[in-house]
């Protein structure tokens, strides 16, 4: 027997431990070399743990859900067993996940696919001696998940139908794995109990000390978005066709927001203790939406990126983050952000700051509304811009002359041209 060690990856020095989700593999399936076992989730990230070997997994000895530190011990691969063959005893040892014949076991008797429980809901089935032919599946081909394992559990029956009441979508309680979660059955008005991830817990935090550190003002202004429409719509095509990408809004919002940090370095830099760090780089966050919650990936250097470099990382953040599969070197940093709440409808919002940050540029959605020009009455696309900022540093001067800025850059693109 050769046996390989998997171990959790290498975490970042901010970060202290993290937590295990769910095993894509049973002790006793085979695995390629570099196959993904297991993601686990920071307070920043979550990282995929590869297979170092190609072989059996042989044995799991940290469960879903559990707690680990970096270069932790979590399984083995025997690279030199074949699939199907008995799991060595101690993947059954205490702590371990469910042995690779879980799924075939609860199945019962007749094993149809609607039957077989995730291995995660086999165990916790297991635990509470039910069996995944009574329990109502709704994961691919009828499978149990462990959201339905937990239902079941919870609500002291052997059917998740009998838990959700008459008349009650089962798509009103979605099924969210957790580490632990209970459901309370309360006639037509049931409840989940969701422990918040890591991620979801270190926004929560890092948004109450924002709050409570800074002294957070915010002033707003109005920006006319006819110049930036009329400019996109004449290049589209050529851009799309020339970059590979299309030419979306937040580049020129990148622009703008660079071209006002170089007019007003206070508002790039932050407060450390006593002092004042003014950047000499412009790092540009991004806030993007995730399944896991907010993530601010980072620009690097936007002072010297061009549309189309911008509209590219931009596109790649989303993706990455729509796959979980942001890393913490793309978050690390940064001394201004931009939140585009427009994406979402957001007419208008105070935004917080990310620390260690200064400020921070909020979007909104453009709309159609009468302005005044010249004393007469327009329709106008209009967006309302709004930056929050920490007055310790910077006064309303600088911020108000700020936005202002990043108006007349929007209004009137080819001020960046000139930087002007």
């Amino acid at each position: 027997m050769a046996i390989v060690e998997v171990k959790v990856p290498q975490l970042s020095e901010s970060v202290a431990e993290a937590t295990m989700l769910e095993w894509k593999k049973k002790p006793g399936e085979a695995v390629a070399v570099d196959e993904i076992l297991i993601e686990i989730e920071t307070d920043k990230v979550v990282l995929e743990v590869p297979a170092p070997a190609a072989g059996v997994l042989a044995e799991i000895l940290q469960p879903d859900g559990a707690t680990v530190v970096a270069e932790q011990l979590i399984a083995r691969i025997d690279t030199e067993a074949v699939a199907g063959a008995a799991a060595p005893a101690a993947a059954s040892a205490p702590g371990a996940a469910a042995p690779a014949s879980a799924p075939a076991a609860a199945a019962g008797a007749g094993g149809a696919k609607g039957d077989v429980a995730m291995p995660a809901a086999a165990k916790i089935l297991a635990e509470n001696k039910l069996s995944a032919s009574d329990v109502q599946g709704s994961g691919k081909d009828g499978r149990v998940t462990k959201g339905d394992a937990l239902v079941a559990v919870a609500g002291g029956v052997k059917s998740t139908a009998a838990v959700i009441p008459t008349g009650v979508p089962t798509k009103a309680l979605p099924q969210v794995a957790a580490p632990a979660s209970s459901r309370q059955d309360l006639g037509d008005r049931p409840e989940q109990r969701v422990p918040m991830s890591r991620l979801r817990a270190r926004i929560a935090e890092r948004l109450l000390q924002s709050q409570s550190t800074n002294a957070i003002l915010t002033t707003f202004n109005e920006v006319n978005m006819a110049p930036v429409m009329e400019l996109r719509k004449k290049f589209q095509d050529q851009f799309t066709k020339e970059h590979g990408v299309k030419l979306g809004f937040m580049s020129f919002f990148v622009k703008a927001a660079v071209h006002a940090l170089k007019k007003f370095p206070v508002i790039n830099a932050s407060v450390d203790g006593n002092d004042i760090v003014y950047h000499g780089y412009f790092d540009i966050g991004i806030a993007v939406g995730s399944p896991r919650g907010l993530v601010v990936p980072i620009l690097r250097n936007a002072d010297q990126m061009s549309f189309a470099d911008i509209e590219k990382k931009i596109a790649e953040f989303g993706k990455k983050a729509q796959e979980g599969k942001l890393g913490i070197e793309d978050m690390s940093g940064g001394t201004f952000s931009i939140s585009n709440g427009g994406t979402f409808g957001s007419m208008m919002s105070t935004p917080i700051i990310n620390p260690p940050q200064s400020a921070i540029l909020g979007v909104h959605a453009t709309k159609d509304r009468a302005v005044v020009e010249n004393g007469q009455v327009v329709v106008r696309p209009m967006n309302y811009l709004a930056m929050s900022y920490d007055h310790r540093i910077i006064d309303g001067r600088e911020a108000v002359l700020g936005l202002v800025a990043m108006k007349d850059a929007l209004e009137d693109p080819s001020r960046l041209l000139f930087d002007l």
